[in-house]
């Protein structure tokens, strides 16, 4: 390294910084998936700038305080940086010298061994606030091959992250036409023809609790063992995290769900957090019951299951607003089964909801992709710095 160096952490607007304006970078600017340098907060017009600490191209940053699994974070500046920005006296910088390549620097500091070494050298009283310092870091050591190997290596690598940075555009690209289709398709900007080629009717205005019923949660005493040793799935808020629901953390037995406001719902329900975070969604793939933070949907005949579902999905802003509480936000039955919808006859709500659970199939097929791309140069860091 030629230099080794921290920043300034004067008092900033709460806000970023204009491309003609100064701004200090947050630690939130080093991210393992690339520096961002939108994350910074506007310098006062009353201060003066020190162009010491303004970051160039292929610096290497890393993040010297925080919660422990933000301290030791790694990015490289990219040639394409903004002028103007300082580092903050959270960020430690790293300059490297003719003989070594930065941005394998980089990637050799990300490693798992160079992480274990500043992992075991933290400082601080708690996980929420860790520290290192400019000395151990230092003090890291590497094992660096010649500059030419340290080039390849380092563009190799780089491509992967390109196709990761593709993927994870792609990915967005789709959620966002997802969500444009939606608005149009339920506000019928948008309509589906029959098989035959003929329109289909008008939709008919009608409200949630007459096209489902709407089922709380509950949950057993934790008093009595007896209600918990059981194999009936019991789902909390924290578990409705994708589309279908499968596996949960706890169980609960026959008996608890007799003991509790807890009721079994069956393989489809809709299943609708509504209390604290409101509007998260999941259909569920097996027989389930949850505690009181869902009001769950079970359609009648008038409803196709998944149509529901991504009316749900369009429509969280609707729930939340008629959400009330002091403690925390909350939706009640009472408060959900009179909001209004507009339902199509079966076979154009079938249509739409394929539709959408097309697009979702290939979200999904992205998403993966992503990870499995984010796993194999995991693999690949690993082997190179054993």
């Amino acid at each position: 390294m030629t230099s080794i160096d921290s920043g300034w952490s004067p008092q900033c607007e709460s806000y970023p910084a204009n491309s003609s304006e100064w701004g200090v970078l947050k630690t939130t600017s080093v991210d393992w998936s690339g520096f961002n340098s939108s994350f910074n907060k506007k310098l006062p017009l009353e201060l003066t700038p020190r162009k010491e600490i303004e970051v160039k191209p292929l610096d290497i940053l890393v993040t010297r305080a925080g919660p422990t699994e933000r301290v030791g974070v790694v990015s490289v500046v990219p040639h394409s940086v903004r002028s103007k920005l300082m580092i903050s006296d959270k960020l430690i910088r790293l300059k490297s010298n003719e003989e070594n390549n930065p941005l394998f620097l980089g990637i050799s500091l990300s490693s798992v061994k160079c992480q274990n070494q500043l992992q075991s050298k933290t400082s601080g009283l708690a996980k929420s606030q860790t520290n290192i310092s400019q000395k151990i870091l230092g003090e890291v050591l590497l094992k660096l091959p010649s500059k030419e190997e340290q080039t390849k290596i380092a563009s190799f690598l780089s491509a992967v992250d390109e196709k990761i940075s593709q993927l994870t555009q792609k990915l967005e690209l789709l959620s966002q036409y997802k969500q444009g289709m939606m608005q149009k398709l339920f506000s019928q900007q948008i309509r589906f023809k029959a098989d035959d080629g003929s329109e289909f009717g008008e939709w008919e205005n009608t409200v949630l609790g007459d096209i489902a019923d709407i089922v709380g949660g509950g949950t057993p005493s934790t008093n009595n063992q007896a209600y918990w040793s059981g194999d009936v799935v019991w789902l909390t808020p924290s578990e409705i995290n994708q589309k279908f629901i499968g596996e949960s953390k706890r169980t609960i037995s026959e008996l608890g769900v007799q003991k509790s406001s807890a009721k079994k719902l069956p393989i489809g329900t809709i299943l609708f957090t509504s209390r604290a975070t409101i509007g998260e969604v999941a259909i569920a793939i097996a027989e389930v019951t949850t505690n009181q933070g869902f009001q769950s949907f079970i359609s009648n005949e008038k409803t196709f299951n998944e149509f529901l579902y991504y009316w749900i999905v369009n429509n969280k802003k609707s729930f939340i607003e008629r959400a009330s509480g002091s403690t925390f936000l909350e939706i009640s039955k009472s408060k959900i089964q009179p909001m209004e919808i507009s339902l199509p006859c079966l076979e154009e709500q079938t249509k739409i909801a394929n539709f959408l659970s097309a697009i979702d199939q290939k979200i999904e097929v992205v998403a993966q992709q992503i990870e499995q791309a984010k796993q194999w140069k995991k693999g690949l860091l690993q082997q190179m710095f054993i």
